[in-house]
């Protein structure tokens, strides 16, 4: 486990005041925290704050809204990042769950005040409120045409919305406990979803009906992701013809992060098992690197890289906290994360250090997105 650079939430609102100061932190398994601090000494002429560092951290490339801090006895780099833009008006309490549109012109999000709502990416306006279910909406994405919206709630129930109107066009009734994530498959004419009863199941758009249960874990499955698997992976073989329905299953794999510290692969079309992989705590998220390698994030902080081909011991473990894991993203070549304690981080192979979201809070980030049209624009909630 690498050394973890952190700094003040608020570093740069605290470095934008005329000399003053935020606090520094690094800490690595098995030795004590290195503390420090950084100082504005003033501006450049391009309007930059000037930044020193205390004993021990070195500043590097500044801006006005990011800066490179090093910690050479450690030898790790963080590049913190301060939001470009945050939207306070959408929700009244915490966001649960959130989506950008292809196009990165609509947002749609859900929260704990019970609402669900799409706007406008660029500033925020509301655009339309989404009714419908009973209880609380645990998650919500768009379809890839961006013209329409996937939900699940605690209502047991999935729904299809349209963006335009704010219609509910299907709902689909199955499951018997609250729905926790959801998956499109293709262009969406099939799509998945996973429930806290145990199961993920597929389902048929067209006909408002379900196309068979994938998996039945005996315990919550609380994320699932599906892509293209490696050629050279065995899938298995239905054990009755696929229905006519289903529609671009065929060479995928689902996975399944289950409550019970499995993450398990599942052949789509197949519903054969392809591979079970016990980790060190409930897993939370799962996301496709490529077809060949996974991320899975659990309860306890941990972050496996594992090739589907031999899940026998994982390519890395990455540990930055014991807080839960709650949303995984492949980003470029490599990935973001997000934390129960707040903090929200990127990962890449080209680079030499990570980049942290920072913001002047500590709340759970529970869901991070990236806007496609700006692609080094993030949306975390």
């Amino acid at each position: 486990m690498a050394a973890t650079l952190r700094i003040q939430s608020d570093w740069n609102q605290a470095l934008g005041r005329d000399e003053g100061e935020a606090w520094l932190s690094c800490r690595s398994p098995g030795k004590p925290t290195l503390y420090g601090s950084l100082t504005r000494r003033g501006l450049s002429t391009e309007g930059v704050p000037d930044i020193a560092a205390s004993e021990g951290f070195v500043v590097g490339e500044v801006t006005k809204k990011s800066i490179l801090i090093s910690c050479p006895r450690e030898n790790v780099s963080t590049k913190f990042l301060a939001p470009y833009t945050t939207f306070c008006r959408i929700h009244q309490k915490s966001i649960t769950c959130l989506d950008i549109s292809s196009g990165g012109g609509l947002g749609v999000s859900t929260s704990t005040d019970g609402t669900m709502k799409i706007w406008q990416a660029a500033n925020g306006e509301i655009r339309r409120l989404l009714e419908g279910h009973v209880y609380d909406v645990s998650c919500c994405r768009f379809f890839p045409s961006g013209l329409v919206v996937l939900s699940g709630g605690m209502d047991a129930q999935l729904k299809i919305w349209s963006a335009e109107d704010a219609s509910c066009v299907v709902t689909f009734k199955g499951h018997k406990g609250g729905i926790l994530d959801t998956a499109i498959v293709d262009r969406g004419r099939n799509v998945l979803s996973c429930s806290r009863d145990g199961t993920a199941c597929l389902w048929d758009c067209g006909k408002s009906a379900c196309l068979g249960v994938i998996a039945d874990c005996g315990s919550p499955v609380n994320g699932i992701a599906v892509g293209t698997a490696d050629n050279s992976l065995n899938l298995g073989t239905p054990e009755k013809a696929p229905s006519e329905r289903e529609i671009g299953t065929e060479g995928k794999i689902l996975l399944l992060a289950r409550e019970d510290k499995k993450l398990q692969g599942v052949g789509l079309q197949s519903r054969q098992p392809v591979f079970l992989f016990v980790g060190s705590d409930a897993f939370n998220c799962c996301t496709f690197l490529s077809s060949t390698y996974i991320l899975a994030g659990t309860q306890d902080g941990n972050i496996y890289q594992l090739d589907v081909r031999n899940t026998n011991t994982p390519i890395q473990v990455i540990h930055r906290s014991g807080a839960p894991v709650l949303s995984l993203l492949t980003y470029r070549d490599g990935f973001i994360a997000s934390q129960g304690d707040g903090t929200c981080f990127i990962v890449q192979q080209d680079l030499d250090y990570v980049i942290d979201l920072t913001e002047a809070d500590c709340d759970p980030v529970y869901k991070v997105r990236s806007m496609v049209c700006c692609p080094r624009q993030y949306i975390k909630g």
